[in-house]
């Protein structure tokens, strides 16, 4: 066996000039990844960076490794075709709440549902920004922006409830501002089989300034979330003293001490639960503190795997064939 192959962070870093607004948590996010590579043990030459249209896909540009960018929301797809093509390569979607979501969304759930081993990576900011500015399928009802002037009128996507209910193998959610969770994140994900769906709380400081503050700031941020840890119970707060325990299936904040109240009370996150990870994607709605983390992370069948195999099968049994033979099968026609 080659010895795994050692990179720093520079080693990931193009020669292309970084194109955001300052202070965009898009640099943010490419600082992580560029370092998360370095803990994975994969050749540049097997990792690629595929985005669709939007700030977030200016992502392959600024990574030195292989990449695409190409055509609005057809990411999964063009990655899926990569993957089934050479199914050793470390394979990355990067995406945005427009993207991936709005005209992208079908190629998304199919990704997702199929267990394709990508690394998908959503943006979400809650807004259009390379398009200056119009609400998106993850922005809150009221929403004002320059296509819902008067307030957005839509009931947002939820990723996690839409990830989780498509079939998403593996699901974490992590934030802009937190480096070294987003590099454990993105580490998991990438040693995960199969599909690895990753939400990023993103910020775009242009058209939709402090979206996700409640969860960033260092004054409000400890109340407002609440980190996943296999096999640990839920507890937040800057005292550590509060921690969510179900009634019934219902999730609600309790304090440890008062009432009785135990850590032998509370919810115990369990990664591999079928329901738990579908009971936390309602926290934000139900006013509770917002989980980050990793929701799910169960193995199924991987789909290039399981093609693989079927044409290795058919191979065996039938021989290997030629496009001559199929292009001339069935019914031709000759035109003069």
């Amino acid at each position: 066996m080659s010895e795994k192959p050692v990179y720093k962070k520079k080693d990931f870093i193009s020669d292309q000039e970084v194109r955001w607004c300052p202070g965009c948590g898009d640099y943010a996010i490419l600082s992580s990844i560029q370092m998360a590579m370095t803990k994975l043990g994969k050749k540049k030459e097997d990792i690629v960076f595929i985005s669709g249209i939007g700030c977030s896909s200016r992502f392959p540009y600024y990574m030195n490794t292989y990449g695409l960018h190409t055509i609005h929301g057809r990411a999964p797809a063009v990655a899926t075709g990569l993957k089934l093509t050479n199914p050793n390569l470390e394979v990355w979607v990067i995406t945005g709440d427009g993207d991936g979501l709005s005209i992208g969304g079908n190629h998304l759930i199919h990704a997702l549902r199929r267990n394709v081993n990508l690394n998908i990576v959503l943006f979400n900011n809650e807004i259009y920004g390379l398009t200056k500015g119009q609400y998106s399928p993850t922005s809150s009802v009221g929403t004002v922006t320059k296509s819902t002037p008067f307030g957005s009128i839509d009931e947002a996507f939820n990723p996690a409830n839409l990830s989780i209910g498509a079939g998403a193998t593996f699901f974490g959610r992590t934030l802009d501002t937190d480096p070294k969770h987003m590099m454990e994140i993105c580490k998991q994900a990438s040693e995960h089989p199969g599909v690895s769906m990753i939400e990023i709380f993103q910020n775009c400081v242009i058209f939709n300034d402090k979206v996700h503050d409640e969860y960033t700031n260092r004054k409000t941020r400890d109340e407002t979330t609440v980190f996943l840890e296999h096999g640990k119970p839920l507890i937040f707060s800057k005292a550590k003293n509060k921690g969510i325990r179900l009634n019934g299936f219902t999730p609600e904040v309790v304090t440890i001490g008062e009432n009785g109240v135990t850590e032998d009370d509370l919810l115990v996150h369990n990664e591999k639960d079928p329901t738990l990870p579908l009971i936390y994607t309602q926290f934000r709605g139900l006013g509770l503190p917002v989980p980050m983390g990793v929701f799910k992370k169960v193995e199924l069948p991987v789909f290039e795997d399981a093609v693989v195999d079927q044409m290795d099968k058919v191979k065996e049994k039938k021989g290997a064939g030629k496009m001559s033979d199929l292009i001339m099968s069935g019914e031709t026609w000759e035109v003069k």
